[in-house]
């Protein structure tokens, strides 16, 4: 017993100087972003597009303080994209679109699998009017350690480290968010949802408020009520669900969440400023924090700021607006 005691003692001495000796040989230098996916097989659609629209800079590593995630479509999900797109190949898109599409892909900073919460962050793309530029919103929902990014692309494999940042891969590309995407993601506006889509409303909101950039009536500011501002109203209204709210009084009520032609962001409000929406004014304030007033002197709160969508900007409330 002595002797096989002493003889594994050996190996394992012999094992341990082996593997100091290999680490002493071998440096072996941490992959960057670019490299991992350039070596990878299956991103080469990405691979191509971040050559094409010259932002595989942002990721080779050349400034040693760059820290990003990058959330990483395969060739499928990317040939999804282009068939959906109405795209034959990767060339066939815009540069300006496709660089937008792929800083939707892209987080300043690093975010692991595991520190996802769900709710709104900021990527790398960018809202641009005129002289106002801001970086584009994403909702990000987190189930269990399911995490799915605008309501639709979903992470399927987490964690991949680089040296100057991570990789999630994604089965999908990430959607360049509308008004009307946000409001689909966030169970947080499930009622408004369905509210702004009832079939007998004389207003197609859902169309309106997915209205591309660059096309009237767009940008738009909307004010979103969460689902308890809704739940709330029917309870002071004596009503069990929206149904019961005739539809004159519902599209109209609607309207008055909405601003047209106009991104206005938190910064653009202060006391005693009028604000015309669709359906008419309402009144911001900031004193004593960020409310709106309506007609019947209600006030809501502005509980949630700055939700940047590509076709105007939200802003979350706890309180329904109502026509007067």
């Amino acid at each position: 017993m002595k002797k096989l005691k002493l003889f594994i003692g050996v190996i394992l001495l012999s094992f341990t100087l082996s593997c100091s000796n290999d680490d002493d040989e071998f440096n072996y230098e941490p992959q960057t972003i670019l490299d991992i996916i350039q070596s990878n097989p299956n991103y080469s659609y990405l691979s191509n597009a971040l050559q094409k629209t010259g932002l595989y800079t942002s990721f080779d590593g050349s400034n040693a303080d760059d820290r990003y995630t990058l959330y990483a479509p395969n060739d499928m999900a990317f040939a999804r994209f282009l068939t959906t797109s109405g795209f034959n190949s990767i060339d066939d898109v815009p540069l300006d679109v496709l660089k937008k599409v792929l800083l939707n892909h892209v987080m300043v900073d690093i975010i692991r699998y595991r520190d996802f919460e769900t709710g709104y962050y900021k990527t790398a793309g960018q809202y641009i009017n005129g002289s106002s530029i801001n970086n584009l919103s994403i909702y990000i929902e987190q189930i269990n350690m399911r995490v799915t990014l605008n309501g639709d692309a979903r992470i399927t494999q987490g964690n991949v480290n680089a040296s100057n940042g991570i990789i999630h891969a994604v089965n999908s590309v990430i959607p360049i968010p509308s008004i009307v995407t946000f409001a689909k993601a966030d169970k947080n506006l499930e009622i408004l949802l369905s509210a702004l889509t009832r079939p007998d409303l004389t207003t197609d909101f859902p169309s309106i408020l997915g209205t591309d950039m660059g096309t009237s009536p767009a940008p738009f500011t909307v004010f979103a009520p969460v689902n308890q501002a809704f739940i709330d109203l029917l309870a002071e209204l004596n009503l069990s669900s929206l149904d019961e709210i005739d539809e004159p009084t519902l599209n109209t009520t609607l309207t008055y969440h909405v601003i047209g032609e106009a991104n206005v962001y938190s910064t653009d409000l202060s006391d005693n400023l009028q604000l015309n929406t669709l359906g008419g004014p309402i009144t911001a304030n900031m004193s004593l924090g960020a409310t709106l007033t309506d007609a019947n002197n209600r006030v809501s709160n502005i509980i949630a700021v700055d939700i940047q969508a590509n076709n105007g900007v939200i802003h979350v409330i706890d309180k329904v607006i109502l026509p007067n």
